[in-house]
């Protein structure tokens, strides 16, 4: 495989490549049409970003997403990774991974990347990925309470539950808060069969 003419671009610059995009993606994982190009319409300069690999024919040959992490605003997770079927076994994918790097490190300045798997763990090991804890890209799935008042007087604080949602306690009559896990334990209560892992971009 040639791969002096392959490209690596950001889907929102070129948006004609935005329904084959889809297409790719929803012959491996299918999903409403609708849903998926509202996916990818998110994609943008910063995070999430969709990222198109195009050969010298301006064929679209791969795509992966990369999604912001909110506990983790030095990384990035990347997800929806597929080469074209027809196009698979030419190392394309290793071509990919190592532009979505350059792309992270040198452009949106990000100190590691965040992935999941189940069965390409071979794959992602020989690129220098290590296994570790699940991450979750929907924030931490830990209630938080603050209780900061010098006063008595009867205070109402916001409790942020995993949807958003805003609560209020009543501080005289509600018991005081557990005390908060370490951030390796909000981590590692996510439940999941796949595998997780990551790297550093040095």
């Amino acid at each position: 495989m040639d791969f002096e003419h392959l490209e690596v671009l950001p889907l929102h610059k070129y948006p004609h490549y935005l329904m084959p995009c889809c297409e790719l993606i929803n012959n491996e994982w299918p999903r409403s049409e609708k849903a998926r190009i509202m996916s990818l319409e998110a994609s943008c300069d910063e995070l999430p970003t969709s990222l198109i690999l195009i050969n010298k024919e301006k064929l679209l040959c791969g795509h992966c997403k990369l999604t912001p992490i909110p506990i983790m605003p030095n990384s990035c997770f990347l997800e929806t990774v597929v080469i074209r079927k027809s196009m698979r076994g030419k190392r394309l994918g290793t071509f990919l991974m190592q532009k979505v790097e350059d792309y992270c490190k040198n452009v949106l300045k990000l100190e590691t990347i965040h992935l999941s798997t189940k069965g390409q763990e071979d794959f992602y090991a020989k690129l220098g990925y290590e296994v570790c804890a699940p991450v979750s890209i929907y924030g931490s799935s830990i209630n938080y309470i603050s209780l900061r008042n010098s006063s008595n007087k009867t205070t109402s604080v916001p409790i942020r539950n995993i949807d958003n949602s805003v609560a209020t306690i009543d501080k005289n009559t509600a018991p005081p808060p557990p005390p908060m896990p370490k951030p390796q334990n909000i981590i590692n209560t996510l439940q999941s069969n796949r595998t997780y892992m990551f790297k550093y971009l040095i």
